[in-house]
């Protein structure tokens, strides 16, 4: 799905379409035009089609300082709706000075000069929010939009088909899209449920020759999919593959060899297809200087050719990230960072820990050299097999340091505290629970300046003990007075501490509170978790992103209801007592654009009363509670705009279904896909 209002058009009829991320489309339908007489083409405005208006446990690892390729769940699009290159229209018509009429010195009419005005203006908006109000203001304002957008970002990859989105924008040169739903970072999707990107990219290829960048999220790739990209878009720059799925090293060797011009290549939490032969992928890489800006292959399971990589960062000076996999020893980080460009900005350190067997290890004098010398150095992560005593060797650069991800590294609260105390001007610091309620404590008295705060669990079960409490987040909250996003994994919570925490940090857009215990209340009085999310609600005016779970009543989504009039995403888990809890969501929350559900009390009437909301929204998932197929089916019948997918707990699970494991229902302009497999029953 697109951008809310990017699609926009008029139609003569109803057209078709837990814890860890508003865009639809309306297209005009084939064989519509847009063209209309001069006189009325700068004022008539476009009306609103009549059945689709309205009133109104890890993310993939990313910083804030990341380019809009690592597509936040946190970031709906709204920042960045054009890109690529400027393009300045020749304001005296198609043919220079003669206006287009082959006679020497004529001017364009004064309708096209005004055309051509109005698409070198929207060249300057970016955000895909204005560009959006644009398009709706006049037909003349639709077409000049279509033309000037540079960037297509689709929400989920089934809100449209491909044919009918590169018919409405003919200039884009970076496209993101999205496929499976958020929850599939839990295993909660079944494998094979699709979001293949085949017809999209054999879409793309034809459509736009210039295309430059490609980010696609929770994506099902090929080795020949990939394959597609160098042969269809010469002065394709940058690709980025978060969660994605399908590939090997064979379609990264295509990418290496074919995309002469590649800056980007990104690759964050995929999953690599089994393959027999691993392709030595990096040495296909131009042996001249290179292009490169950013090679993050962290995810990457296999070994690789070192002496290739150390060679390709040495020939490539415009290197600013470089992120390796756990291949990479100590030894070796530090012969690439000898090599690598003097700005470089960002690295992850693969494994961190000394060869085995190596007769020359490193010391960490050696290493702290090093890392000295990496004067640029603000983003570290990697640290994906640390060994604890090669620490304090990053000693030199934690003063210059914005983000450090420590997500991988199971170190104790000892071990990291020196490090944190060394860390005085961070915003952004993902760490395990291993970090404990001392470590936090260390955070909150040394980086007062904290904008970000992810607290992810070793052991992610539901009676796991868990180092992290209601301590840690009130700690946090006085010491971290700037905060504005966190996610907090934990067992034991109280009401004192995120009431806190909504008095101590107002400025919070992202709160995301994953008690994973089941139906946990407050751990000193026993009450339900109710006033301190109903103080999350009161007190941070600019909440967009909420994730609740504990035991919570009705008396909490009440709150939310009445209190989050900016929530854009709501996840809830194992929280609720009846059905009410979501009529107070769907009645109060009027932005609300993404809302998953799982092992809740939730059944068919709290499913109907989202009726005359489910329109305004991008999706809704549950997972695990109580619907019916009968009530699931009403909605589909009654909204023959929206598409209605259930599915089964165990996809080889045989005979009717009577109940829901897994509702996933979403608004789609192509109507129901044709690739679902055998265990998706689409209503």
């Amino acid at each position: 799905m697109v951008e809310a209002f990017a699609f926009a058009v008029p139609l003569p009829v109803p057209p078709r379409s837990l814890l860890r991320s508003n865009h639809y489309l309306i297209l005009l339908p084939p064989g519509s035009h847009m063209s209309t007489p001069p006189s009325s083409s700068a004022s008539a405005p476009i009306p609103q089609p009549p059945t689709l208006a309205s009133p109104g446990m890890r993310d993939a690892a990313e910083d804030s300082n990341s380019p809009p390729s690592q597509m936040s769940e946190d970031d709906d699009g709204s920042g960045s709706g054009a890109g690529g290159g400027s393009w300045a229209p020749d304001l005296r018509g198609a043919n220079g000075g003669n206006g287009g009429c082959g006679g020497g010195g004529r001017w364009a009419p004064p309708d096209q000069v005004l055309e051509n005005v109005l698409e070198s203006v929207l060249e300057f908006l970016t955000a895909a929010r204005d560009r959006n109000a644009a398009s709706l203001v006049c037909r003349s304002w639709y077409s000049a939009e279509a033309q000037t957008r540079r960037e297509l970002f689709i929400g989920n990859c089934y809100a449209v088909s491909p044919s009918r989105a590169v018919e409405r924008f003919g200039g884009v040169r970076a496209v993101v899209l999205k496929g499976k739903p958020r929850f599939a970072d839990f295993s909660l999707v079944p494998n094979g449920w699709g979001a293949h990107v085949s017809p999209w990219v054999h879409a793309l290829g034809p459509a736009y020759p210039r295309l430059e960048r490609i980010c696609l999220k929770r994506m099902t790739v090929s080795d020949d999919e990939l394959a597609l990209i160098p042969k269809s878009f010469p002065l394709f720059k940058e690709l980025s593959l978060v969660c994605c799925d399908g590939f090997t090293t064979r379609g990264l060797a295509v990418i290496a060899e074919g995309c002469r011009h590649l800056r980007v290549l990104d690759l964050t939490e995929d999953y690599f297809h089994e393959e027999t032969e691993v392709v030595d992928w990096i040495s296909k890489f131009p042996e001249c200087n290179t292009s490169l800006e950013s090679l993050v292959f962290d995810c990457v399971t296999v070994p690789f050719n070192f002496e290739a990589l150390e060679a390709l960062v040495a020939r490539s000076p415009a290197l600013r990230r470089l992120r390796v996999n756990d291949h990479v020893s100590i030894e070796q980080l530090r012969r690439l960072m000898a090599r690598a460009p003097p700005h470089l900005t960002h690295l992850g350190t693969g494994s961190f820990r000394s060869e085995p067997g190596s007769g020359g290890a490193s010391s960490v004098s050696d290493l702290a050299i090093s890392f000295a010398a990496a004067k640029s150095l603000v983003c570290l992560s990697g640290f994906l097999d640390v060994n604890a005593e090669y620490l304090p060797a990053i000693y030199p650069v934690c003063a210059n340091l914005t983000s450090l991800n420590f997500s991988f590294a199971s170190l104790t609260s000892e071990e990291l505290i020196p490090v944190i105390n060394h860390c005085v001007n961070l915003r952004i610091f993902w760490v395990l629970d291993t970090v404990g309620d001392e470590g936090l404590r260390a955070v909150a008295e040394t980086c007062s300046d904290l904008r970000e705060l992810r607290v992810f669990p070793l052991d992610a079960t539901e009676d796991s003990e868990g180092s992290v409490s209601d301590v840690g987040l009130q700690a946090i909250s006085e010491g971290c007075r700037k905060l504005e996003s966190i996610l907090y994994f934990c067992q034991r919570m109280t009401n004192v501490a995120v009431i806190a925490m909504s008095e101590n940090c107002p400025d919070l857009v992202v709160f995301r509170l994953c008690i994973m215990g089941r139906h946990r209340p407050d751990r000193v009085t026993g009450e339900p978790m109710d006033e301190g999310f109903g103080a999350i609600v009161m007190n941070c005016k600019k909440l967009t992103r909420l994730s609740v779970s504990g035991l919570l009543t009705d008396k909490a989504f009440a709150y939310i209801g009445k209190h989050g009039k900016l929530i854009k995403t709501l996840s809830v888990a194992f929280a609720g007592n009846s059905d009410m809890s979501l009529q107070h969501v769907f009645e109060g929350c009027t932005r609300l654009q993404k809302l998953e559900v799982r092992d809740s009390p939730f059944g068919d009437k709290g499913l109907l009363s989202g009726m005359n909301y489910f329109y305004n929204m991008r999706f809704f998932w549950m997972n695990s509670c109580r619907l019916t197929v009968k009530g699931c089916g009403d909605v589909a019948q009654q909204m023959p705009n929206l598409v209605v997918e259930v599915m089964k707990d165990h996809p080889d699970d045989e005979g009717e279904m009577d109940t829901v494991d897994k509702l996933y229902l979403y608004r789609s302009l192509a109507g129901p896909r044709t690739d679902a497999p055998k265990f998706v029953n689409i209503l």
